[in-house]
């Protein structure tokens, strides 16, 4: 969930352009036989690099290869995207941030005794 929360709070302008900022992203191609013959070493590749790896049967990429970590960060965006409630709360919180409705953490936490 964190990692989801911290897409919807970066620089790119949240939830619109979600698509687009995850398919610009660099992916190595490989066929499927290649995938096959180097399998266990490609696990390694995007497990270790977060990089993604296009697999093509015929020149068409039939899968994608993506690390664990990435799937359930996809898994945690996609939940928290799905939620409009949730949504409309982000939007209204980058709002307020923009123009300066915010409450210093230490204020927080005294009033909330922490």
């Amino acid at each position: 969930m964190f990692l989801a929360m911290r897409l919807a709070f970066s620089s790119f302008h949240l939830i619109d352009n979600t698509y687009v900022k995850a398919y610009h992203h660099d992916m190595s191609t490989i066929s499927v036989t290649n995938a096959r013959d180097n399998l266990y070493e490609l696990i390694d590749e995007v497990s270790s690099s977060g990089k993604r790896i296009a697999i093509t049967n015929k020149g068409e990429t039939k899968a994608v290869l993506i690390s664990a970590e990435e799937l359930a960060s996809w898994e945690a965006t996609l939940e928290v995207m799905s939620d409009s409630k949730l949504v409309k709360g982000i939007k209204k919180g980058l709002e307020d941030i923009k123009k300066g409705r915010v409450v210093p953490w230490e204020e927080v936490k005294k009033k909330a005794k922490l």
